[in-house]
C-alpha cells in the first residue's frame, strides 16, 4: 500500500515562507512524476507544480519565480518551497505522485496565509 504523507502547513503572514514535504512510502524512483496540488472550498484542485522521474518541471503561472519543488531521492520526499506567501495562496495543499496507471494522493495539509 503507497501512502504519501505530508507535513510542513500552518499559518503564515503575508510575505512569509513554509516548505511542504511529502514522505513516500515507497521507492520514489517508481513515480513517473510527483507534484503538489491545491483546492479551496468549492473549487476544483488546481495542479501548484511537478517534476517528472526525468527531471522536467512545470508550475503554474501563479506560482512561477516563487514556489519550487525538489525531490531528495535517498530519503523518498518530495518538498515544495513557498516564498513571498500571499493570501491567495492559501488553500489545502495535496502531494501527487503517479506511478504506472495508479494515482496516489496524500491527505493534505492546510496552507494560511494572513495577517
Amino acid at each position: 500500500q503507497v501512502q504519501l504523507v505530508e507535513s510542513g502547513g500552518g499559518l503564515v503572514q503575508p510575505g512569509g515562507s513554509l516548505r511542504l514535504s511529502c514522505a513516500f512510502s515507497g521507492s520514489i524512483f517508481s513515480f513517473h512524476a510527483a507534484a503538489w496540488f491545491r483546492q479551496t472550498p468549492g473549487k476544483q484542485r488546481d495542479l501548484v507544480a511537478q517534476v517528472t522521474s526525468g527531471g522536467t518541471f512545470h508550475y503554474d503561472d501563479s506560482v512561477k519565480g516563487r514556489f519550487a519543488i525538489s525531490r531528495d531521492d535517498a530519503k523518498n520526499t518530495v518538498y515544495l518551497q513557498m516564498n513571498s506567501l500571499k493570501p491567495e495562496d492559501t488553500a489545502v495543499y495535496y502531494c501527487y505522485g503517479k506511478r504506472d496507471s495508479w494515482d496516489y494522493w496524500g491527505q493534505g495539509t492546510q496552507v494560511t496565509v494572513a495577517s
